[in-house]
């Protein structure tokens, strides 16, 4: 498990924007300035991931995920890089396999008769704002956009609550690795004492004086 966390970790770090990089957006630059909203703290990291699996659902236009989870992070506090890396749980392999057709089938069971293909194909060919903005006059708009919203309220709040107990685990982990290594250290500390304390006694130094003298003789 470990491992997987590991692994989990590094992949957030590697798609985390850097605060240059966010400085260097337009819409983004004025969040920088709030170094709050760049912590990982117990409060500001699970609501960081919750900013950005609701964004990464529900939010399936490119280039606006960032700045959304940005400015939604502020009312709520949350971690604006974390909230940034975890937008890209939507992708064009899980948008297209997982998020989008469980979405059709949540809207659908309020029934509406939702047709998934243009939307798929929209998502493959990375369409504008433009089309987006088309689409959502669509017949098929409703039900998918209900959909999306269910999704991603769910899986914001399962992985707020989920990130809490990592971080509870993770803090735990650390604190008892530091109560093991503390005796070890106590008794390093203990062996340097008493070293410290037979080389300063009178016949130590006497000792070291007599030898001193022979060397010289």
């Amino acid at each position: 498990m470990s491992d997987l966390l590991h692994r989990l970790g590094a992949w957030l770090h590697g798609q985390m924007p850097t605060h240059a990089q966010l400085e260097a957006n337009r819409f983004t630059a004025p969040f920088t300035r709030r170094p709050e909203l760049f912590r990982f703290t117990r409060r500001s990291v699970p609501r960081g991931v919750a900013v950005g699996m609701f964004i990464g659902i529900f939010a399936l236009i490119p280039g606006v995920q960032i700045v959304g989870a940005a400015l939604m992070c502020v009312p709520f506090r949350g971690n604006i890089p974390l909230a940034a890396a975890v937008t890209f749980i939507s992708n064009p392999v899980t948008t297209l396999l997982i998020i989008l057709p469980l979405a059709v089938a949540i809207g659908n069971s309020f029934g509406y008769h939702a047709d998934i293909a243009t939307v798929e194909a929209m998502v493959r060919e990375g369409a504008g704002l433009a089309q987006w903005r088309s689409w959502l006059l669509s017949d098929t708009a409703p039900a998918v956009l209900i959909g999306l919203f269910i999704q991603s309220i769910v899986a914001a709040f399962l992985s707020y609550f989920l990130t809490m107990w990592f971080w509870r685990y993770w803090i735990g982990r650390k604190h008892r690795a530091r109560r093991h290594r503390a005796p070890f250290r106590h008794a390093e500390n203990e062996a340097a004492s008493i070293s410290l304390a037979a080389s300063s006694t009178p016949a130590a130094k006497a000792s070291v004086k007599t030898g001193d003298t022979e060397g010289i003789a």
